[in-house]
């Protein structure tokens, strides 16, 4: 008998068979993860310090720019903000506000007699005074110059009257001493309500001129 021989063709497809099933066989070599070397770690930290430190200074940087240095109060850009918010929160939740806008009647004269050092003084003393007969959880604004605004938390439309005449009584007893001669400043008050219809411009708008009419007032009773 003939022995059989076999082609080269079926040998080379015998081989490319046996090295397909040998690598699927074997399970793939997994490296392992190496750790990232001490310098990169010591850059990533010091990223995220950075990036801490830059997110806090805006924090800063946008505090003092809604404050006013002199009083340590809200300025008018602060208050309108706060004024915006509370607004926002009186509709979603059909609570209730008061907006009171202040104005010191007799300042011009003090800073032109004693100086603006003097005038300082008296607006520091009447924000104290605004501190001390309002709730921690009410916000005082400086409008400018010589001009407050007072937003009052959950309170009825003869509350914030009420609390209006009150803050008017409290500026008045304010007395100063400069150079010798005894001062009173007094201060005018308005008042607008805060309810699911209010907007913060007209609001301050509507305080702003029940002050004046009330300012008004205040001169002819003092005739």
């Amino acid at each position: 008998m003939k022995k059989k021989t076999r082609s080269p063709a079926s040998s080379t497809a015998k081989g490319r068979k046996t090295a397909v099933a040998q690598r699927k066989a074997t399970p793939p070599r997994v490296r392992p993860l190496k750790a990232p070397p001490h310098h990169a770690k010591s850059a990533v930290q010091g990223l995220r310090i950075q990036l801490a430190q830059a997110l806090k200074r805006i924090d800063e940087l946008q505090a003092r720019a809604d404050t006013d240095f002199l009083l340590d109060i809200l300025n008018r850009r602060g208050f309108e903000r706060e004024l915006h918010r509370s607004i926002a929160y009186i509709k979603r939740y059909h609570a209730s506000g008061g907006l009171v806008v202040l104005d010191v009647d007799r300042l011009k004269p003090i800073n032109d007699a004693f100086g603006h050092a003097a005038g300082d003084e008296v607006l520091k003393e009447v924000v104290a005074a605004l501190r001390r007969h309002v709730r921690t959880s009410d916000v005082i604004g400086r409008l400018g110059g010589d001009e407050f605004a007072v937003l009052l938390w959950n309170l009825s439309e003869t509350d914030a009257h009420a609390k209006a005449a009150a803050l008017e009584q409290a500026v008045d007893r304010l007395v100063f001493m400069f150079d010798g001669h005894s001062v009173t400043a007094g201060a005018s008050a308005g008042v607008a309500i805060l309810g699911p219809h209010a907007e913060a411009s007209k609001a301050l708008e509507e305080a702003d001129r029940a002050m004046y009419v009330r300012k008004a007032q205040r001169r002819h009773e003092a005739r």
